[in-house]
This record gives C-alpha cells, sequence and structure tokens, in this order.
C-alpha cells in the first residue's frame, strides 16, 4: 500500500475464523429439522422432519437467486418461507410464533457449533498492539448474526473487534463493494487503507479489490466441508457454485496466505 499506512483490517467469518468439522452442517439441518418440528407441536400444529428437509432444499435455490445478485434476506424472512414451503401454503408464521421459532432454528448452532481457527486470538491481539482497527464483515447462511456474534463473544474473541457487519442485518453480500464501504466507514478508514483477509476468490478477494481495498487470501482445505460441497442441496454447495462464477476484474490477491497466523508478516508488508 505505497503512499499509506494500513489503518484497518478487515477478515471474513467462516473458513477463515470459524471452521466446521466433516459432516457437521449436514448433521445440523437434521437438528433443526427436528427442532422445528417440536416447536410447532407445541404450538399445536404438526410439520413432519421430513417435511422440513424437504423445505431446507428448496430454500438453498431461493436463497441462491438473492446471493446471485449480491442481495440477502433476514432472519426471520428464512424462517417464514420454511414454515410456508413445508406446510405447502397451509401454514403462514405469525408474529407471536416468532420467537420460539427462531429459538428452535438457531440452537442447533450452539448444539453442534463450528471451530475457532486457533490462529484467530493471536491475530487479533497483534492487530490490537498495533492500534489497527478490526472489523468483521461476513456472509451468513442458516446462522444469524445476532447468534454468530453470541458466539464470538463466547469464544472471547468478538470484544476485539470494533465493527461487526453481517449480510442477514444489512441485505447485502459479499463480494458486493457497499458492503466493504460499509465496512470502511464504521471503521473511519478509506478503503485503501483497509485490508481484508478471506478464503473466497469471488466474496472476499473479487470484492475487496473492486471495492478499493487490498486483500490477501487465505488458501487452504482446512476447515472446509467437503462433504456439503458434494451435496448440490446444500448451502455450502449452493454457494460454492455461485462464488465459483468470478465476474470481471481484478481477482487477484496482493498476498496468499496458507495459515492465518501468516497474515501478521503480510501486513508488515503491506503496512510500510
Amino acid at each position: 500500500m505505497r503512499g499509506h499506512l494500513v489503518k484497518a483490517v478487515t477478515l471474513d467469518l467462516w473458513e477463515t475464523l470459524l471452521l466446521e468439522r466433516e459432516g457437521d452442517s449436514k448433521q445440523r439441518n437434521m437438528m433443526r429439522c427436528d427442532s422445528l418440528s417440536r416447536a410447532l407441536k407445541e404450538i399445536g400444529l404438526h410439520i413432519s422432519n421430513r417435511q422440513f428437509a424437504l423445505a431446507l432444499k428448496e430454500m438453498s435455490a431461493w436463497l441462491a437467486s438473492f446471493w446471485e445478485v449480491e442481495k440477502e434476506v433476514t432472519h426471520s424472512d428464512q424462517i417464514r418461507f420454511l414454515i410456508k414451503s413445508a406446510s405447502g401454503g397451509s401454514i403462514l408464521m405469525k408474529d407471536e410464533w416468532f420467537e420460539r421459532l427462531s429459538s428452535a432454528y438457531v440452537s442447533p448452532f450452539f448444539e453442534l457449533p463450528p471451530h475457532l481457527n486457533p490462529e484467530t486470538s493471536e491475530l487479533l491481539r497483534w492487530l490490537k498492539k498495533r492500534d489497527k482497527r478490526i472489523g468483521l464483515i461476513s456472509n451468513v447462511g442458516m446462522t444469524p448474526g445476532f447468534a454468530l456474534r453470541r458466539f464470538l463473544g463466547g469464544q472471547r474473541v468478538g470484544r476485539y473487534f470494533d465493527s461487526m457487519i453481517f449480510s442477514d442485518e444489512v441485505g447485502l453480500r459479499k463480494p458486493n463493494p457497499a458492503i466493504f464501504h460499509l465496512a470502511s466507514h464504521r471503521l473511519g478508514a478509506r478503503p485503501d487503507e483497509v485490508v481484508h483477509i478471506g478464503d473466497d476468490l469471488r466474496s472476499d478477494i473479487w470484492g475487496a479489490k473492486k471495492a478499493g481495498f487490498k486483500a490477501i487470501y487465505l488458501s487452504t482445505d482446512i476447515g472446509r466441508n467437503k462433504t456439503a460441497e458434494r451435496d448440490p442441496t446444500s448451502l455450502v454447495s449452493v454457494w460454492r457454485r455461485v462464488s465459483g462464477k468470478l465476474a470481471e476484474g481484478d481477482a487477484t490477491p496482493d498476498r496468499t496466505i496458507t495459515t492465518l497466523r501468516m497474515a501478521i508478516e503480510m501486513i508488515d508488508q503491506l503496512d510500510t
């Protein structure tokens, strides 16, 4: 970053700071179906686990239609879609059910959580010691931003962030440059004073570069759920197909790393 110091660093979340264990996302979806079915039964309605499983597959295609244009839907809209789809349109969610159904939808994430990249705390501590502003820019799947924020707090790393932006809360998804510009604004930095770190060439590298950021590409298979990637109906697979469509422009990172710890040296280089 010639002529400019690095004032802020933004990080991706999934497969950068949060890593999945093989098969966990599929198991988590089964738990979601069971949890939603039980919650509705308490209300006096019946939708089977199988009906919810089919609705989840339908929702993948529905979400993809938004993701392809770099937009996002809310947590509430996801639940409404699932209830309507699983019931064949015979049940529409009432506002008074939302808290119970939201809890049922989110709880499997905490019962079967991802694990924190073990190098996360070291990098965040180093950034704080260097007086860098720290931001998080995360696309979400089925786990909403409020749950991810709570999880990061429980992992004792949430306190390091000066700003956290989740796609379901702002209606935008990476690589939309507007979500990067929102992050730089919240961090009090110009885009050319920010370095973004992430694992996805389209969302993180192309998106950051298009927004005027510098970009560090985390190139590793660690924490990737290959089982989910092979399932064409899974959200992981859907997103891989969307993110595989690199748009025209510069998707070349300023630096490439294979471990998060390597980012320390790369940011030092970009800071001079």
